[in-house]
């Protein structure tokens, strides 16, 4: 986007121009992101702002209307610079500022073919977009559209210019990755992708995925995970609440007894591998009872990095209209699960100790393990960002290992 902005000449514009990607996953993400765009244009009175992503997307009426925006752009379009150069003059209506079209005409998803990502070690590559299932709680496919993948050519051919960069991990990204290829000619799977990137790009260190939703896991995919050491042990759940009947009336493809076994089979696979997991709490009518089968979820799945979410009501999606509980009752079970989160971690950080892991450098003597485990590298601050050495874990403060760097201890002399 900022390439693109670039290129339609924003950069050269006197005030400058701010561009703000943004979030409709909660409420709560909206909000922010009104409240950051207001305290921008406090910041800078002459930029021109512009606004887009999802929530541009599925509350477009309301970014234009805000004084203190220029430009509202769809998500369709952020990626075109044409989109930038239709910045308006100062003083235009709410309705000319808007340019967001119908995301559900979106046929196709181009690979984003990026160069290099400022600050990190690791590189996102999108291979997927959209999403076709409609769970009640989600706004998402209103601001991404139906699923569009992008062909596995151009994903091999991104990842291969990534490592050629200096990057020593890619990560496979999409709002519903584990529907990649099934619009695309013979209909294949996640699994076929990772084959073709991990054979493709040999020199690729690390590939990891990001969030899958485990019930559309194909075999190739576990197969990759239980032979494909360049795959890395960890997976992200698409999980969401551990009760049947709220499983039912979230709209998901899966059941509680589903979730248990997937983590036992991959677990199966591949011993070493990690867990982390999105969970819901306080969904409309959510009783006790069904609020204690999700926590007890976090210890079944042995899942050890948890994203809880408050149930947060999106105008426009069945949950909204569905009974809601107190935002008090919400608050506290989400209170409890996130400590059940914390004592995971701290458990799956206990277990670490002692061990010899090889450890992806990020920035500062900061990394992070095979398993995505955060390592503070006490002894090498200063070791250049994207290598990947062993290290010994020492110890932890509850939140991140404590490591030493031990491969490098032999040939260099190690600062203090």
């Amino acid at each position: 986007m900022k390439r693109e902005a670039n290129a339609a000449g924003l950069g050269e514009l006197p005030g400058g121009a701010l561009v703000f990607n943004t979030c409709a996953v909660t409420a709560e993400a909206t909000r922010q992101a009104r409240q950051a765009i207001r305290k921008a244009r406090r910041e800078n009175p002459d930029a021109r702002i512009i606004v887009t992503g999802c929530a541009a997307q599925t509350e477009p009426a309301a970014f234009g209307a805000m004084d203190e925006v220029d430009l509202v752009i769809g998500n369709g379009d952020k990626m075109k610079a044409q989109s930038y150069r239709a910045l308006p003059d100062f003083g235009v209506n709410a309705y000319e500022k808007v340019r967001v079209n119908d995301i559900f005409e979106l046929t196709e998803t181009a690979a984003h073919m990026v160069d290099a990502i400022e600050g990190r070690a690791r590189a996102f590559v999108q291979v997927q977009n959209g999403c076709d299932h409609r769970c009640t709680f989600c706004i998402i496919p209103y601001g991404r559209g139906n699923s569009r993948s992008v062909p596995a050519g151009g994903v091999v051919e991104e990842v291969k210019r990534l490592t050629g960069n200096g990057y020593g991990e890619v990560v496979l990204t999409g709002v519903d990755m584990t529907s990649w290829g099934g619009d695309l000619p013979g209909g294949p799977k996640l699994g076929r992708l990772v084959r073709a990137i991990l054979k493709g790009v040999p020199e690729l260190k690390r590939l990891r995925l990001s969030s899958i939703d485990s019930i559309e896991a194909d075999d190739d995919l576990l197969a990759a995970l239980a032979d494909e050491e360049r795959l890395m042990p960890h997976l992200h759940l698409s999980l969401q609440h551990g009760d049947d009947l709220i499983l039912k009336r979230m709209k998901r493809r899966h059941l509680r007894d589903d979730a248990i076994a997937f983590c036992r089979k991959a677990r199966e696979l591949r011993p070493d591998i990690a867990f982390g997991a999105d969970l819901i709490a306080g969904f409309p009518t959510e009783t006790d009872e069904a609020f204690e089968n999700s926590l007890s979820l976090v210890e079944e799945c042995g899942l050890s990095f948890l994203h809880v979410f408050p149930f947060s009501p999106r105008e426009g999606t069945p949950a909204a209209r569905m009974p809601q509980l107190s935002r008090a009752i919400v608050k506290d079970r989400a209170a409890r699960l996130r400590r059940a989160g914390d004592a995971a971690l701290a458990a799956h950080l206990r277990r670490k100790v002692g061990a010899t892991e090889p450890v992806l450098v990020e920035k500062d003597g900061f990394g992070r393990t095979a398993d995505y485990t955060p390592v503070q590298l006490n002894n090498r601050p200063d070791i250049e960002p994207g290598a990947v050495h062993s290290a010994t874990i020492t110890g932890h403060d509850g939140l991140t290992l404590q490591g030493r760097l031990t491969a490098l201890d032999k040939r260099e002399p190690v600062h203090s």
